[in-house]
């Protein structure tokens, strides 16, 4: 019987970095690499900022209680926002309202003299003020009496005029009213603009009906 060759055993070879299968894993692990570099450097592009902790008004001074510190990723815009990597300073109000959560914009800081609001008390009607609360948003109506106009005791109105829209409330008093005749009322702060604080109180004087209705979405 003819003896059959025996088998030649093949080698391992090491492999070369001309295997097309070895550069594409190299290629995919700095590939991993880099992506992983990036989302981390992009982690790290947060900056701390100020955000209102609760509803703010306009005209209150703002304090340590009524922020609170969020790390955001602004890029080019964080400059027009408030940093929080320092205290804000001691004569900071809000210039405008704020919203809970939202993030304090430069533009909205102000000293005490670049605040153009004023609070005014107002007594209305105790049903309508017990859908307000601090940093409400509503229009404000006012009813003046007419001159010379009804009997005895009785008093006729001209109807309401709305004199101010998209006014804040910076507080509503506990259900404490008076009776006023038939209806009773309830104290509200408003923050009115200061140009027409007077007009506003003229009304008051004169016996005019004060009514605030929120506005589509004021309420916080």
């Amino acid at each position: 019987m003819t003896d059959l060759p025996a088998p030649t055993a093949s080698r391992l070879r090491a492999p070369s970095w001309r295997d097309s299968r070895l550069l594409v894993g190299v290629l995919l692990v700095l590939l991993s690499t880099v992506a992983g570099s990036l989302v981390v450097a992009r982690a790290d592009d947060r900056v701390p900022v100020w955000a209102a902790a609760r509803a703010i008004t306009p005209g209150q001074r703002l304090v340590a209680s009524d922020l609170t510190v969020v790390q955001v990723q602004l890029g080019d815009s964080a400059a027009g926002y408030v940093a929080a990597d320092r205290p804000l300073a001691a004569d900071a109000y809000a210039l405008r309202e704020l919203r809970t959560g939202e993030l304090l914009p430069r533009s909205a800081v102000g000293d005490a003299s670049a605040v153009g609001v004023q609070q005014v008390a107002l007594r209305v009607d105790g049903t309508s003020a017990a859908a307000l609360r601090r940093g409400s948003l509503v229009d404000v109506y006012v009813n003046r009496p007419e001159d010379g106009s009804g009997g005895v005791g009785v008093t006729r109105y001209a109807g309401p005029e709305r004199v101010l829209q998209r006014v804040s409330v910076a507080a509503v008093a506990e259900d404490d009213g008076v009776l006023a005749g038939a209806e009773q009322t309830r104290p509200v702060q408003v923050m009115v603009p200061s140009a027409d604080v007077r007009d506003l109180v003229s009304a008051v004087d004169d016996g005019a009906r004060i009514t605030l209705v929120p506005v589509p979405g004021g309420v916080p």
